[in-house]
């Protein structure tokens, strides 16, 4: 089926038979009959115990992604966007300068620098040749980080810099410069006052000089920084630069001092409020999870999370629900406050949440040899503490004796 066609109409099958709308995040039933998440979600939720369309009784309240149906969806809808884009008038569009043009915006830059960079920046998106052009032309960049190292006020000024720097990451071959006190304090000036898609580009910016351990500890001492990073990870801001920050907070989170800033910057809070989300994409909760789990390999991040039983229990709907990547960081998490730390409230809740019977699916599945193990200590750990009919399973066993 071509992208043409799925514009056409919108079938029947990618909308929510509950709320009939398209479907975000569609999930499939035990019956094989596949909903909104969020939609489905909230019927499980008010008791009900049936499939909404062929009203069976639900052997199992588990559902899993239609990865199938969702990229046909995110097919549909990306031609719909490319439509719209194409239907606009060109009347604003912005004529690319040539190589030539371009040498002279440059070296008109102190003059009409607004002006310019913009002209510059269009030139740059058009094509890895033009980014290759603009690096290798001579003094560019060291103009470019000038303009970091001097920012004043002007934001927008400020966001094209971001933008021309973003577009090259990789053309950069030295980005120490932007390691700088002056540049990271652009940096947490676009972050604090910049667009949406400047704080992203920031971001994305910021991961991309976090190479080595010194340059991680650099951006990780600039506590303002560390705290705006923080602060993006909020339910309501734009989903992209969420997994954005996301990102860049795993790569520079390596040092223990780092995740006890971190942790004390109230990062654990923000990554519950993500997970007990419904709406929040596959990629983002994969994250989180990943973050928490990093966190949670230091005392104070499995203190933090033992505490909060609300958390305990986000992470264990997560296992099995929603990819592979999402099961191995919850298990670890859990295996790492619940099997290391021992904690016998963090235990109560994980066995309160349905946790054993996943661990006990998770055995039988197909999973990584350390999941299971991990899953394999978890259920031992609840096997004395239990005395549940649990207390007789042995993990060794390859098969889910009847109770």
């Amino acid at each position: 089926m071509g992208r043409d066609d799925l514009y056409i109409t919108v079938t029947s099958f990618f909308r929510c038979p509950i709320s009939l709308d398209v479907m975000k995040s569609p999930v499939s039933l035990c019956t094989g009959v596949t909903y909104d998440r969020t939609s489905i979600q909230r019927w499980l939720d008010s008791g009900n115990n049936t499939c909404p369309v062929t009203m069976q009784v639900l052997q199992s309240k588990e559902f899993v992604p239609n990865r199938n149906l969702q990229r046909l969806i995110q097919i549909w809808s990306d031609s719909v966007a490319r439509r719209q884009l194409d239907s606009e008038p060109a009347a604003n569009a912005v004529v690319v300068p040539s190589q030539d043009q371009v040498k002279v915006l440059v070296k008109q830059l102190d003059n009409n620098c607004f002006s310019s960079l913009t002209k510059i920046v269009c030139f740059a998106k058009e094509s890895e040749d033009n980014r290759e052009f603009l690096a290798r032309m001579d003094g560019f960049l060291n103009v470019v980080f000038d303009f970091m190292r001097n920012a004043e006020s002007d934001i927008k000024l400020i966001e094209q810099v971001i933008k021309i720097l973003d577009l090259m990451q990789r053309k950069i071959l030295d980005k120490k410069p932007l390691l700088e006190s002056n540049c990271l304090s652009t940096i947490l000036l676009v972050l604090q006052r910049g667009s949406s898609d400047s704080e992203i580009q920031s971001v994305r910016l910021l991961e991309s000089v976090a190479v080595d351990g010194e340059s991680k500890l650099k951006i990780a001492e600039k506590e303002a920084l560390l705290l705006e990073l923080v602060k993006s990870l909020s339910k309501e801001k734009d989903p992209r630069l969420i997994e954005a920050s996301l990102s860049c907070l795993i790569v520079i989170t390596v040092a223990k001092r780092v995740k006890t800033k971190l942790i004390q910057s109230r990062i654990i809070p923000e990554l519950k409020n993500l997970l007990s989300e419904p709406n929040m994409t596959v990629s983002i909760i994969e994250k989180s999870l990943k973050l928490l789990e990093t966190l949670s390999s230091c005392k104070e991040g499995r203190v933090e999370i033992w505490r909060d039983t609300i958390l305990l229990k986000a992470i264990v709907q997560k296992v099995l629900k929603v990819s592979s990547k999402a099961t191995e960081h919850a298990v670890t998490i859990l295996w790492s406050v619940c099997y290391l730390f021992r904690d016998e409230k963090a235990q109560e809740a994980v066995v309160s949440s349905n946790g054993m019977t996943k661990f006990l699916l998770l055995i039988q599945s197909n999973c990584s040899p350390a999941v299971r193990q991990m899953s394999a200590d978890l259920l031992k750990i609840f096997r004395v503490n239990s005395k549940s009919c649990l207390s007789s399973y042995d993990t060794k066993t390859t098969h889910i004796m009847p109770f």
